[in-house]
């Protein structure tokens, strides 16, 4: 899980894939929050589409390249969960203070996922490795 972490931290330009409610597929710029007890965190907004989405189809999928060429594919379950302290961690971020400014708001929610897993590739040839998450 810690290579996991790195790369998701290291490479902050992320796409997340869900299944709109449309049934069509979706793929929008996405940030990590972080890891706490061996859940990956991340926040979004109760007013926007993604969020309907995450509640119709929790399953998702993140791809994030880094600039040597390496990847991560991370997918998993949806799971939202009203956690101040978790929200508060979310808050460590600039761009996410500027949004909500305070755990409190009312359309700030956050999210992690589970039951999936992460797989980290490059093009040395060598096996990819994989996480369960």
């Amino acid at each position: 899980m810690k290579e996991v972490v790195k790369f998701l931290t290291d490479n902050p330009v992320q796409f997340l894939a869900t299944v709109g409610r449309d049934g069509k597929p979706k793929c929008r710029p996405f940030m990590f929050c972080f890891e706490q007890h061996g859940k990956l965190w991340f926040c979004t907004n109760n007013k926007k589409d993604v969020y309907a989405d995450l509640q119709a189809y929790p399953y998702v999928e993140l791809c994030i390249t880094s600039s040597d060429f390496a990847w991560i594919r991370l997918n998993g379950k949806a799971v939202f969960e009203d956690n101040r302290s978790i929200k508060e961690g979310c808050l460590n971020n600039p761009i996410v203070k500027k949004q909500y400014q305070t755990a409190d708001n009312p359309i700030f929610e956050v999210f992690y996922l589970t039951d999936g897993k992460a797989t980290i590739s490059n093009l040395s040839g060598n096996p990819p490795a994989e996480y369960s998450i």
